[in-house]
């Protein structure tokens, strides 16, 4: 019980959030660039910085799902690394200066569909944080 609370509380609550939070500032970023409120460079530096990171935080919750043997989370998250490691391989996971104009409708899209990814993961992981938290606490009654 204390690993699976472990697992579920201290690493898949904050990595989704973090995911989340990530997802909605490039998306803000993106928005912000299409209305012209800020200029193509500081976008693209500010989406460019939190990819990376991103990709080996999918990464590695991905890894962790798989050697915790939480099979169904790891079947979920298996996609989204796949095709993180495919856009890292192609050297197409940075946002452009030059071509982000051209880019920008299919780059908010793609950033919109991962949003409605992540909040979705969230609210699984936090169902089964309360399954967890209901099971335990039957548990100690008996």
């Amino acid at each position: 019980m204390g690993l699976e609370l472990f697992f579920w509380l201290i690493i898949c609550f904050p990595f989704h959030i973090a995911f989340l939070a990530s997802t909605f500032y490039q998306v803000l970023m993106l928005t912000d660039l299409e209305a012209d409120f800020i200029n193509p460079y500081d976008a693209s530096s500010r989406i460019n910085y939190f990819i990376v990171p991103e990709f080996i935080g999918q990464g590695l919750l991905c890894a962790f799902c798989l050697l915790t043997g939480h099979w169904i989370m790891f079947l979920m998250t298996v996609p989204v690394t796949c095709y993180h490691v495919m856009l890292y391989m192609k050297q197409q996971h940075l946002i452009d200066v030059t071509e982000v104009f051209r880019v920008l409708n299919s780059e908010k899209k793609f950033r919109l569909a991962k949003l409605a990814y992540y909040l979705t993961i969230i609210i699984i992981t936090v169902f089964r944080l309360v399954l967890m938290l209901v099971n335990y606490l039957d548990f100690e009654d008996e």
